[in-house]
């Protein structure tokens, strides 16, 4: 049984766990007001909706929080690829009823599984086309498309009963290194943060956002620490009028574990005024997790704000102010699932993902495909290098991983030679043709040894042309393969794109 502080700290977090099903320590948590869980990949199964029920058994008014933000981010198709638009594509295509749509379309997905908060959508702004974490999970670079498409998917989502969580405030988007390995620091001028990063959070904020996440950057201008930690940062949401939710970013991420810890980071951002502490995915370290992980951030988590709480450096009513947030977001959800209703309008993911695919230059027409996966490597918040994109576009045809940033260019040259005598049109699959030098010099050493090769690209659209045909996806998803191949083997008609030049 905990004591009163342990049992107020439980209030204010929400780990995430291994397994398919729920641990005891979990459970004896959650009966003693744990907020919730978040999901990620490792959780997912058949019986999801059975683990959601045993959660809810244990704590009626538990909070249940996903990654499901489309595209190339998912956790409930993390098998198998998202078969839902992702943000970059619905940006490309701007229609705010597609983006409202696929919101209600993640809520009831969500839904169904028994969660009740979307971790999204994001409201990055990608000013910095190198962002290895944001990308094509942005809506795009301009701060009025990314403002208007953030509040439709926020409506889809939250029409549905569903929380929305706007992500990663102040905004992650002018960023070239990952939080989730670095501290990153935006240096932008203060008055260009607030007119282009800050404005789809205004906006959000505006449209009665439940919830928003923070980030792990830091803005000199404003401090030394990560926006999570930095009470002058938080404080700003509040000068907005905001009174839902905020949320961190996952502690267990290099920016926080390895600068202050779990237990002082938990402690640190209730006092800078988060509400809600997502303490991460106990199977980010890899090999080096141990099998008792997920538990052992749990408590350092809750033993960083019992301390702070006994020793008066957190004082005890700004955590009962962020539990009573927590409490109000939760009562506010059964309410509304209570009365939800299933959307009537038939959703079509695959006929909006049609109408954003394009391409430069004559594409042939082929009859098989043979693929040369080349993308990046994945990262802890995106599956970049996902086999499932790589098989849905080559279907029964040959296909292979190359990782350009390590194999030697003989080797990279004698795949190409293979693949060119393999049955099918050779497909180089990339996702960085702006910024990765190792990415565009195959594709220009395959137009020289293959010139009817063609490039299939799910990360941003190409602003510098290629010499070959590239096929825009702006997604790395399975429906996104699935729909270029289609295109490849002409099975519909693909507009033409003429790249800017670079």
């Amino acid at each position: 049984m905990t004591d009163d502080l342990e049992r107020l700290a439980n209030g204010v977090l929400w780990p995430g766990f291994f397994g398919t099903t729920a641990p005891q320590w979990l459970r004896d948590e959650l009966s003693d007001g744990l907020a919730g869980v978040v999901y990620f990949g490792q959780n997912v199964s058949d019986e999801l909706s059975a683990l959601s029920a045993d959660i809810l058994a244990a704590n009626p008014d538990a909070l249940i929080g996903i990654d499901e933000e489309g595209g190339s981010v998912t956790r409930l198709e993390s098998a198998s690829g998202s078969t839902v638009p992702g943000a970059a594509q619905l940006g490309l295509l701007d229609d705010l009823v597609a983006s409202e749509r696929t919101g209600a379309e993640l809520a009831r997905r969500v839904r169904a599984v028994g969660a009740n908060v979307v971790l999204g959508p994001v409201a990055d702004v990608n000013t910095d086309p190198r962002n290895p974490v944001i990308g094509v999970r942005a809506f795009g670079d301009d701060p009025d498309l990314v403002s208007r498409h953030v509040v439709a998917t926020i409506d889809g989502l939250q029409d549905a009963a569903v929380a929305a969580c706007v992500k990663h405030f102040p905004g992650h988007g002018d960023t070239h290194l990952d939080s989730h390995h670095a501290l990153p620091e935006i240096t932008l001028d203060v008055d260009d943060i607030e007119r282009v990063h800050l404005a789809p959070f205004r906006a959000a904020v505006e449209a009665g956002v439940d919830a928003v996440m923070t980030a792990h950057i830091v803005v000199p201008a404003w401090g030394e620490q990560p926006a999570t930690l930095n009470p002058r940062v938080l404080g700003m949401l509040r000068d907005w009028g905001y009174d839902g939710v905020i949320i961190t970013d996952a502690l267990d991420m290099a920016a926080i574990r390895e600068t202050v810890g779990l237990g002082g980071g938990a402690a640190l951002a209730l006092a800078a005024g988060a509400d809600l502490l997502c303490i991460g995915n106990p199977t980010n370290p890899g090999d080096a997790a141990l099998p008792d992980q997920d538990e052992r951030d749990f408590r350092a988590a809750r033993d960083g704000i019992v301390a702070a709480l006994r020793d008066g450096s957190l004082p005890r009513e700004r955590v009962e102010e962020a539990a009573a947030r927590v409490a109000t977001l939760a009562a506010k959800l059964r309410v509304a699932a209570a009365g939800a209703e299933e959307a009537e309008e038939a959703f079509d993911a695959a006929d909006i993902v049609r109408r954003v695919l394009t391409v430069s230059g004559e594409a042939p027409r082929a009859s098989d495909l043979a693929v040369i996966d080349a993308r990046r490597r994945s990262t802890l918040a995106v599956d970049s290098a996902g086999s499932y994109v790589a098989a849905a576009l080559a279907g029964d045809g040959v296909r292979v991983r190359l990782d350009v940033a390590a194999a030697p260019i003989d080797d990279q040259d004698r795949v190409l030679d293979e693949m060119r005598a393999a049955a099918g049109t050779t497909v180089l699959l990339i996702d960085r043709p702006d910024t990765d030098d190792a990415q565009r010099a195959l594709v220009e050493r395959a137009a020289v040894r293959d010139a009817g090769a063609v490039v299939v690209n799910v990360g941003l659209p190409a602003v510098r042309p290629l010499p070959l045909p590239v096929v825009e996806v702006a997604a790395a998803s399975r429906l996104g393969a699935q729909l270029a191949r289609e295109a490849l083997l002409g099975r519909f008609p693909v507009s033409q794109r003429t790249p800017r030049a670079g």
